[in-house]
């Protein structure tokens, strides 16, 4: 295993130990453990009061044999399968975790609302897959069973290997880009806001409820060029802010060139860039906060600015930073 890949690893684990201590399925509100290998995909829906699982499907079943592995054509089956069992098991109330980028195009997005997924991701297979996963969700809700999508924009905070780790990483080595110059408007998340949001849309949540059948973005309703949030987060890294600017058009290009080359390639690891991260970098895009206000009753508690001085004290308190590589 490479030096790269044991660092995410140990981030996956540490994110699942922090998961863990927080997130406790019981009867009335389980939760949905997805477990993901090079050859198989398993979920089960778990209580962990009584220490059961509810409901379970996996690839390694004989009914999906025919179409095993961790392929989408698989993970849409086993989703298929535990949306059944779980409705059969007597679950109610769902709430489905999604993406902005399920409806984003490439175009900006000022003010908007939670559009209809789209399938027209091209060789962008988060956002497609993303959006494979909404249709179904929102397909299963009904009169017994009720169904509500939340996608949180571009989550963030303490631990985050993802946007945080990627940019103190790249910050410290001195290979920080930004697209466009960082001038484009985006809306981004705090991870506690997210978890709040999660909370009111289950609370919220039941048949015949507003919020039923319904999809909504949760944001931190401010929206900041995007250079003022990676500087930020580079000083609560303690990393320089020494970014190099790449145009939208020549990222686009060359995000395209990659789609189109790295799995020929035969590289498993995540390119340095794709069309759609050039997208998301280079255009600007924040959300009408209204919707999950009115409907699920719930509003970010924690602004930018409280979270990157929480931030801060999490890379004092554990003394990690993008110069260490962990």
């Amino acid at each position: 295993m490479t030096k790269i890949a044991q660092i995410r690893r140990n981030g996956r684990l540490r994110r699942h130990r922090r998961v863990r201590k927080k997130v406790h399925g019981t009867a009335a509100r389980p939760r949905l453990a997805v477990f993901r290998s090079n050859r198989h995909l398993s979920v089960q829906v778990i209580d962990d009061d009584a220490g059961t699982t509810l409901a379970a499907a996996s690839t390694t079943e004989s009914v999906l044999r025919s179409n095993s592995g961790a392929t989408v054509a698989a993970a849409t089956q086993v989703g298929t399968l535990i949306g059944e069992r779980a409705k059969t098991a007597g679950i109610e109330r769902v709430v489905h975790v999604s993406s902005p980028s399920v409806a984003h195009d490439g175009s900006p997005i000022i003010g908007g609302g939670a559009d209809p997924a789209v399938s027209a991701h091209g060789a962008a297979w988060y956002p497609e897959t993303k959006a494979i996963a909404e249709r179904m969700a929102l397909a299963a809700n009904g009169a017994d069973t009720a169904v509500t999508v939340i996608r949180p924009h571009l989550v963030w905070g303490p631990g985050d290997t993802q946007l945080v780790g990627r940019i103190a990483e790249r910050a410290a080595a001195g290979r920080l880009a930004l697209v466009g110059g960082g001038t484009a408007l985006v809306d981004t998340t705090y991870v506690d806001n997210a978890t709040a949001a999660l909370v009111a849309a289950l609370d919220a949540v039941r048949p015949g409820a507003r919020c039923a059948g319904r999809a909504y973005v949760v944001s931190n309703g401010e929206p900041r060029p995007i250079r003022e949030l990676v500087e930020g987060i580079c000083a609560a890294a303690g990393v320089p802010f020494e970014p190099r600017d790449v145009g939208l058009a020549v990222a686009r290009r060359v995000g395209s060139v990659i789609d189109r080359v790295w799995p020929r390639l035969g590289r498993e690891d995540e390119p340095p860039l794709t069309r759609f991260l050039a997208d998301q970098l280079g255009t600007a895009h924040w959300f009408d906060p209204r919707p999950a206000r009115d409907d699920l009753g719930w509003t970010p508690h924690v602004s930018i600015d409280d979270g990157l001085r929480e931030l801060a004290e999490w890379f004092d308190r554990t003394g990690r930073s993008g110069n260490d590589g962990r």
